[in-house]
């Protein structure tokens, strides 16, 4: 064995993969696993934790995965992790855990993510108990939103003896991780479902179709119902649009409204009447890994799909796995092109966008450098369906329905960085909601300090 080069993961192949909603990776078996992690050094001083938003003790279960012993390396995820089959495929571990590993400096890193992905799942296919709860502290917690950082306040709060009920906007509990990213890189049923199940199996309660601030509000909730803390962790679901005309066309989306129709409301499954439409060519606008997603989601519906980007390929915001992955399955990359406006028949329906030629300037505030339109490079792209993904921010309604919670001109609330806690008392606030769309690891950082904080408050 050569220790630079990890172990490869089995896929399905590129051409198969594009015409199904199955998951790409295949994940490591027990050999594989056990080989991939006996690479790692165990270093003394090990630079993976200090990068990892849930600060997993990595050594510890990689050692425990080496020597065969899966469920003691179960045990060490679950005290940091409530989410490690989640982490363990969405997780950008090349920008954290792997990102610092010793072997990436010479070789490959190991594979962090994949070892805990196969942890995971091999405990959910043994039905490994990982539960366990301290006796009841006799205090009501209320968690606004069921996506990760909701999930992980209210799966800390419930280990440590508080009585937690989650409140849902959706009919089905998981926020982004249901709504948000596909089947092919999140499996629903196997894996969303069952660490969802996990955290109930805790003693947390989850109540969806209640919409905080419409149903019932936060003064509400403390002042009627008697809870002594809330958290709100209700995400980044209001999309961003360019403002350029055409905009309100017939078949312009949202790549928020996009994949929430496919997702949740099952446009993938042919028996399923979604009202979804892509047409035969999409421009998906925008480069993160919502934009892939929207893309291979588009090209798995049966369209040819272009993705509009200003600027290079080497400036896309988007995972490299996830960029590899669009264009092995055969998503068109328009880069270094701007969209200036969405054209539409008689009927107000898109016909086509016209685009600009753009070249890369000077650095800008975010250290990319910054776009500038080529003059006279104008030209039009036959499209019938335009999906926008250039971010969101948070829904105003909790915001504007809570006296006392101060948002920044983002409109994201305001919160301490290290507690979560807001300007209203007994209010804690993390995840995407604070910071505006971020990463499923970055919320559940956000969620496991603001159960630390709300577990000190409670106990004084």
């Amino acid at each position: 064995m050569d220790r630079f080069k990890k172990i490869p993961v089995r896929e399905q192949d590129p051409k198969v993969r594009a015409t199904n909603f199955q998951e790409v990776c295949y994940g490591y078996n027990k050999e594989e696993a056990m080989e991939e992690a006996s690479r790692c050094l165990n270093c003394k001083n090990p630079l993976c934790v200090t990068k990892c938003p849930v600060s997993i003790n990595i050594p510890e279960f990689i050692k425990c995965v080496k020597e065969g012993h899966l469920e003691e390396a179960a045990k060490v995820i679950a005290k940091y992790s409530s989410l490690p089959a989640v982490c363990g495929r969405v997780c950008p571990q090349e920008s954290q855990c792997e990102g610092k590993c010793v072997l990436g400096i010479k070789g490959e890193a190991i594979s962090i993510g994949k070892l805990e992905r196969f942890v995971a799942d091999w405990s959910r296919e043994n039905n490994i108990s990982l539960a366990y709860v301290e006796e009841s502290k006799g205090k009501k917690v209320a968690v606004i939103g069921s996506g990760p950082a909701g999930l992980s306040c209210a799966g800390d709060l419930a280990k440590k003896g508080y009585d937690v009920t989650i409140f849902e906007a959706l009919h089905e509990p998981g926020g982004v991780l249901v709504y948000g990213i596909p089947e092919f890189r999140l499996p629903k049923e196997s894996v969303v479902k069952y660490e969802i199940e996990n955290i109930k199996k805790l003693g947390v309660k989850i109540e969806t179709n209640v919409i905080v601030g419409k149903t019932v509000t936060i003064d509400e909730l403390m002042n009627d119902e008697n809870f002594d803390a809330i958290f709100i962790g209700s995400g980044a679901g209001l999309p961003k649009f360019m403002g350029i005309p055409g905009e309100n066309s017939n078949g312009v989306f949202s790549a928020n409204e996009f994949l929430t129709r496919s997702n949740l409301m099952k446009a993938f499954k042919e028996e399923y009447a979604t009202p979804i439409r892509v047409g035969n060519k999409v421009a998906v606008v925008g480069g993160g890994n919502v934009a892939m997603d929207a893309a291979r989601t588009s090209l798995r519906l049966g369209a040819e799909v272009h993705i509009v980007y200003r600027r290079s390929e080497s400036e896309l915001p988007a995972r490299a796995e996830e960029v590899h992955h669009a264009m092995e399955e055969g998503v068109i990359f328009d880069l270094l092109t701007n969209p200036l406006e969405i054209l539409a028949d008689e009927k107000g329906w898109v016909k086509g966008m016209k685009c600009i030629k753009m070249e890369l300037g000077e650095p800008d505030a975010s250290g990319r450098r910054k776009p500038v339109a080529i003059e006279g490079s104008e030209y039009v792209i036959d499209v019938d369906t335009v999906i926008m993904s250039l971010g969101t921010s948070p829904n105003p309604l909790i915001s504007s329905t809570t006296p006392g919670l101060e948002i920044n001109k983002r409109q994201c609330i305001v919160a301490e960085e290290d507690t979560g806690l807001t300007s209203k008392g007994q209010v804690y606030a993390g995840g995407d909601a604070v910071t505006g769309a971020a990463t499923v690891i970055l919320a559940m950082e956000a969620g496991k300090k603001a159960a630390k904080a709300i577990d000190e408050f409670l106990s004084k």
